[in-house]
Parts: C-alpha cells; sequence; structure tokens
C-alpha cells in the first residue's frame, strides 16, 4: 500500500445507465493500487466486475470515498446514503450535464489519483430535515415538497418561524429547498439561483393562488414548521423529487437544516455558476451591448 488517501472506493450506480466503462476504470486503477472496491449488491451483481457487494451500512462505514455513476439524481441518492458521515462523493456524469457530478468517465482515472494525491477540495452541501406525522425522519439534499395531488384541493399550508405565524399559501405545492436544491424544483417554480455556498433555506409556493407569491430565504439556523390547513387537499410529501409520504389536512411538519451533511469533490474543473450559465440557459432575454 502506498501513501495514497484512498483505500477503499464505494461505488452508487445509477438504476439504468450503462456504467460499465466507469466502472471497469475504477476497478483497474484500484487493482493498481491494492485498493479495494465496493458496491451495493442490487447495483454490482448486474454488471460483471470484481467490486465486492456489501450492505449499505457496510458502505458507508468502510469506503474512504464514495464515487456516484449517474447524474444528479444519483449523486442526491449517494448524498442521503452518506448522510452525516464526512467521506467525499466525487459524482460521474453518464448523462446530461447536471450540477452536483464533476467529471466525465474520461476524467476518471486522472481525477481518482488526484483524490489520492490530496489535490482536491470539497464543497459542504446542507440538508433539510423533518419529522413525518408518523414519526420518521426524512432527509432532503435538494428539497421537500407537498404537493397537490390531482383533483384533490390546494396545497394550503401555514408557515410558521420558530412558532410565529408568517404567511400562508394556498399552491400547488410548496417547497421548502436547500441552496443546491434551487436550481432544481424551486427554480422551475420561479425561485432564485442560490450559490451552493449560501447556509440557508428557501420556502418557494409554486403557482401560487395567493395574493402573496413571494419565496422567503431562512438562515441555516432557523426552524420553519409547516401546518397543513383544513382547507387544503391531502397532499404528498415529496423528498429529493421522490414521493415520501402523505399528509392531511391537521397535519404539521417541522423543518431544519443540516451544516455540512454531504462532503462533494470538487477538482476545480468548473464552478457553479459556468454549470448554471449551461443548465438553465442563463444569458438574459436580450442582447446587451
Amino acid at each position: 500500500m502506498g501513501m495514497g488517501l484512498v483505500s477503499t472506493v464505494g461505488l452508487v450506480l445509477h438504476p439504468q445507465r450503462d456504467s460499465k466503462e466507469a466502472i471497469d476504470t475504477i476497478v483497474e486503477w484500484a487493482r493498481g493500487r491494492g485498493v479495494t472496491v465496493l458496491g451495493l449488491p442490487d447495483e454490482v451483481d448486474r454488471i460483471d466486475c470484481s467490486a465486492i457487494a456489501v450492505d449499505s451500512t457496510t458502505l458507508v462505514k468502510k469506503a474512504d470515498l464514495l464515487v456516484s455513476l449517474g447524474g444528479d439524481g444519483t449523486m442526491l441518492r449517494t448524498m442521503r446514503l452518506i448522510e452525516g458521515h464526512p467521506t467525499p462523493i466525487l459524482g460521474v456524469n453518464l448523462g446530461r450535464l447536471g450540477f452536483l457530478a464533476e467529471i466525465d468517465v474520461e476524467g476518471l482515472a486522472p481525477a481518482l489519483s488526484a483524490i489520492d494525491n490530496h489535490e482536491y477540495t470539497v464543497e459542504p452541501r446542507m440538508a433539510v430535515r423533518t419529522t413525518g406525522p408518523d414519526g420518521r425522519t426524512t432527509t432532503a439534499f435538494n428539497d421537500i415538497a407537498l404537493v397537490r395531488i390531482p383533483g384533490d384541493g390546494l396545497s394550503a399550508v401555514a408557515v410558521s418561524v420558530y412558532g410565529h405565524p408568517f404567511v400562508r399559501y394556498a399552491a400547488d405545492a410548496l417547497i421548502v429547498a436547500t441552496s443546491t436544491g434551487s436550481t432544481a424544483y424551486s427554480f422551475s417554480a420561479g425561485g432564485p439561483i442560490v450559490s451552493p455556498t449560501v447556509e440557508g433555506f428557501l420556502v418557494v409556493p409554486a403557482a401560487a393562488h395567493t395574493a402573496f407569491n413571494r419565496a422567503l430565504v431562512l438562515s441555516a439556523d432557523e426552524e420553519v414548521t409547516l401546518d397543513v390547513l383544513p382547507t387544503s387537499g391531502q397532499l404528498a410529501m415529496e423528498v429529493d423529487g421522490a414521493i415520501g409520504g402523505y399528509l392531511s389536512p391537521g397535519d404539521r411538519l417541522t423543518v431544519t437544516a443540516i451544516r455540512a451533511a454531504a462532503q462533494v469533490v470538487r477538482l476545480g474543473t468548473t464552478n457553479f455558476y459556468e454549470r448554471a450559465r449551461r443548465k438553465l440557459r442563463v444569458n438574459g432575454s436580450a442582447e446587451v451591448d
């Protein structure tokens, strides 16, 4: 074993996308250095490779580095998996340009060597967490959204900060988003683009039916309470885009932020603003002289 930083690499794979080339690159890189490669059973077993299948607890405990192969969705899943651990995550893009993945497959071997040589930085990412009416705790790295169910009533929610009532929204959805999530659902609902280095979170109504339709920005230390009003329909609670449960009138969620809940590897290849310009086509609507 050399003096490299990495002795065990954990893989998290996209459920459909072909990641064989990337996995072969990682396994090859690891073999030359006596590095162990781990993966989740249902993921690595469908690909012919020498990665060792372990359960998620072992993966989180053993890996010095997690490599996410896919897109932003796979990155978000990897972040939820590692939540609260200092293990850095390297995102490898297998599809469209994303915000969270740092490199494409071609850049993988040099990236692994750079990380092994301590030549990288990490960007801490904040999460939002809530405990549902069923007592289950949910963590999201993009957003938690209370979404109306088609054919049912609107998402009617009272927002309080530290127990002080602030505003009631009636909307298609009410989105609580991190800085990371500011470029996802929140963005499509008209929310601002927030630098990932900002420690705060957003409360954004999507298609508000109330006169007050503005987003709120809260500090990472604040706590927001969402009360589903009697006038509300039943709501789906979406966690990073996946349904995490349902809420009914009278239900209450308290949402808090968790600083540095995951660490994303940055190699200095692109920055957030370059990615945002490309992905969101931020060019302004008129030519400026």
